[in-house]
């Protein structure tokens, strides 16, 4: 019997989740960060989508939001002109970032001690968060807003997003490697640093690339306006979300749609595979998150299968409920 796709709903949020991020693996499991547009980014445990806190600080919509490797800190991207960086483990914050304009995205180094920042004022930059009185370090050439912007090459490379180009830039050097130009808005932006690879969506399309010289690999079409794409850690499948509500499962190499399923009941912003690939999540402007099954049917997390010949012959799967939080 085929199992049926139960996602996991997690609620809280007043307002459309435009963002979402994963930690690494921590000994105390992976967590996940939201950014919403109700100004209140949360927490929660990836694997159950258990409510751990909400960032209470920013004076608008939150557009970006990341943790850092091991879940210690959070940084968040604002419409208030700032940019904040957090204890994710006490909650508290630790410093504001004051910018010109929106703030649309933040990305930390893998050591945690810079945060690149991006937004409408065309301008990436650099804080040393072991010097916060210091002023940033600020690389100019876009031409319109970045959307994204995140470290690559094991940080001495800068990826970033705005309208219609993604630009690679050299840490070293602030200079600008090697852009690429497309025919229509680019909606998001992942690095993979396994194999170096960048999926960029824009349009219906899901487009690979090199993330060390921009070359593409492949890409796909999906048969809807697709707003975010993610790519498994062992690169055997893809999901993708966008404007007609659905989630879509493609296999990465022969580029096969698996799967599709709607789960949400507005436009999917934003989805990532967690760290271990057992599932991925959803954001939405219906205001949810959403944790799906890489695997429907096996055993993890709040997932538990329960055999026919265990439980009774017409059982199924059983599938408990994220806990509906209000934070």
């Amino acid at each position: 019997m085929a199992m049926r796709q139960t996602p996991l709903t997690c609620s809280g949020h007043t307002r459309p989740v435009v963002d979402l991020a994963f930690s690494g693996i921590t000994p105390y499991g992976y967590f996940l960060i939201s950014a919403c547009k109700d100004g209140k980014p949360m927490l929660r445990q990836g694997d159950t989508g258990d409510w751990i806190g909400t960032f209470l600080g920013h004076k608008g919509a939150v557009w970006g939001a990341t943790l850092n490797k091991d879940a210690t800190k959070a940084a968040t991207a604002a419409a208030d002109f700032t940019a904040k960086v957090w204890d994710a483990v006490s909650g508290d914050e630790l410093m504001t970032l004051a910018h010109k304009h929106i703030v649309k995205t933040v990305d930390f180094t893998q050591d945690s001690n810079y945060l690149l920042t991006g937004g409408q004022d065309k301008l990436l930059r650099i804080y040393d968060l072991n010097k916060p009185e210091a002023e940033p370090k600020e690389i100019s050439g876009h031409t319109s807003g970045i959307k994204k912007a995140l470290w690559c090459s094991e940080d001495k490379q800068i990826l970033s997003a705005d309208d219609k180009t993604v630009r690679l830039w050299d840490h070293a050097t602030m200079t600008e490697v090697k852009s690429l130009n497309f025919n229509m808005s680019v909606s998001s932006m992942e690095y993979i640093p396994e194999g170096e690879i960048l999926v960029i969506t824009y349009g219906r399309s899901i487009a690979f690339h090199s993330a060390v010289s921009l070359d593409p690999i492949k890409s796909f079409e999906a048969p809807a306006t697709i707003n975010s794409a993610s790519l498994h850690p062992e690169k055997e499948f893809l999901v993708a979300g966008g404007e007609d509500f659905k989630l879509y499962k493609y296999d990465y190499n022969s580029g096969e749609e698996l799967e599709s399923y709607k789960g949400h009941f507005g436009p999917i912003h934003c989805v990532r595979f967690s760290p271990d690939g057992e599932l991925y999540a959803s954001g939405s402007e219906d205001g949810t998150l959403r944790l799906w099954q890489t695997v429907v049917g096996k055993t993890y997390g709040l997932w538990k299968c329960v055999l026919p010949e265990i439980a009774s012959e017409n059982s199924d799967c059983i599938y408990p409920s994220a806990p509906d939080v209000k934070a």
